[in-house]
């Protein structure tokens, strides 16, 4: 008898998960009230570019629909088998996945993490921008060092954003993952881009790590207060 887990790890059907998931997500976007803190954030841009987009775990399904045009975007995503779902319907968007994972540390060997890393890497240094989660799985909210190693390594800056819709479901899972739903008011919150010196030692990495979770915590408690009011929290139930 197959099981439902088996049949979740089927590439047909991740595949169709993905493509519905695209659609779905083309909905929302094409049904929602759209703006930006700050308001020439789009204008900015360029002058950072190349650049690495980071988002917390749980709040990215709308991403690829705020790439500007003509702007070349690839974006880092688990090996796992959800991942293969998230990869098709990044691509069905127009956003190239490379698949990977994050780390703590150090340790980029982990999980596919070496080809992960050189593959952002490598991207960067062609002018392509790159997005990516900065927390770990099962650790939400808690900004790792991969992506400043990512922003050391490659010279380029780390640029923290949130987005959030008015109305949505959270999930009761580890990262409170957030459906957004059609006819809703949306808006993307960005941060100052964070720098990281290629002669950064341990501390100072360290001190970048906690800069692009402060600033994360800070995009997300603002992009929800917008649409929801002060009241309302994060969006994490």
């Amino acid at each position: 008898m197959l099981s439902l887990r088996n049949l979740t790890r089927s590439h047909w059907v991740q595949k169709a998960t993905g493509i519905a998931a695209a659609h779905y997500l083309r909905l929302v976007w094409k049904t929602t009230r759209f703006s930006v803190e700050p308001a020439d954030v789009y204008d900015r841009l360029p002058n950072y570019a190349p650049l690495i987009l980071a988002f917390w775990h749980g709040q990215h399904f709308l991403t690829p629909f705020i790439r500007p045009k003509g702007m070349r975007a690839k974006v880092l995503i688990s090996r796992h088998r959800d991942g293969e779902i998230n990869a098709v319907a990044a691509e069905r968007l127009g956003v190239e996945a490379i698949r990977g994972s994050g780390t703590h540390g150090n340790d980029f060997a982990k999980k596919g993490g070496v080809f992960g890393f050189n593959a952002l890497v490598r991207a960067l240094r062609e002018g392509t921008n790159v997005a990516m989660t900065a927390d770990v799985p099962k650790v939400a909210r808690v900004a790792g060092l991969g992506i400043v190693k990512l922003a050391q390594i490659s010279g380029r800056p780390i640029y923290p954003i949130a987005i959030a819709t008015r109305r949505r479901i959270v999930l009761d899972n580890w990262d409170r993952t957030t459906i957004n739903l059609p006819f809703s008011r949306t808006v993307g919150v960005a941060s100052a881009p964070i720098y990281v010196p290629l002669e950064a030692d341990d501390a100072t990495l360290e001190l970048a790590r906690r800069a692009v979770e402060e600033a994360l915590n800070a995009v997300t408690a603002r992009a929800y207060e917008i649409v929801d009011g002060a009241s309302q929290g994060d969006g994490r139930g």
